[in-house]
């Protein structure tokens, strides 16, 4: 609970660093995609066995009306298992997720998704998924920018497993 108390506040906090700059985002009025580093933190039922997920994702946002975006995402995650009887074991997936990115400040935006994880394990299946966000995207450099984000993601398959996600990625204006 302290690791999400603390990841929020540090979106927050760059949030509102990044709304202080008089510096705009240069790829905000086009499209842009992004590649970052993904980190899940599983949750209730769900968390009691995994202990994380490790993975990667790319980003496509395209402006669809004023401040709002549309964006499309896929990428992999793996998540571990906790120990036991000495042993751990992990599986893969591949999130492929579709929504809108609104931005509320200058840089800091709220966003939602739908869409399905793909297992990559034999006989996995598919799970479908929705995940709100909050997040702050800020230039450094010409047509490049950002990107920290913290969701909640919940993948609905015969119940429900649900984890804090966390991506840093680096967007590239098209």
């Amino acid at each position: 609970m302290k690791k999400l108390l603390l990841s929020l506040a540090l979106v927050a906090g760059l949030g509102l660093a990044a709304n202080a700059q008089s510096k705009k985002d240069p790829a905000m009025g086009g499209s842009k995609i992004g590649v970052g580093a993904d980190f899940a933190f599983p949750m209730g039922d769900f968390g009691d066995f995994w202990n994380f997920g490790v993975g990667g994702s790319l980003n496509f946002q395209a402006p669809i009306a004023n401040k709002t975006n549309f964006v499309g995402e896929a990428g992999y995650l793996n998540f571990t298992s906790k120990e036991f009887a000495g042993q751990t074991v992990s599986f893969g997936t591949i999130p492929v997720k579709a929504g809108v990115r609104y931005f509320l400040a200058e840089n800091f935006y709220a966003q939602g998704q739908v869409g399905a994880a793909f297992s990559t394990e034999s006989n996995g299946g598919t799970a479908f998924v929705y995940a709100p966000s909050l997040g702050v995207e800020f230039p450094v450099a010409d047509k490049m920018a950002v990107d920290f984000g913290a969701r909640y993601e919940g993948w609905s398959k015969n119940g429900t497993s649900s984890f804090i996600g966390l991506r840093a990625a680096l967007n590239f204006g098209l």
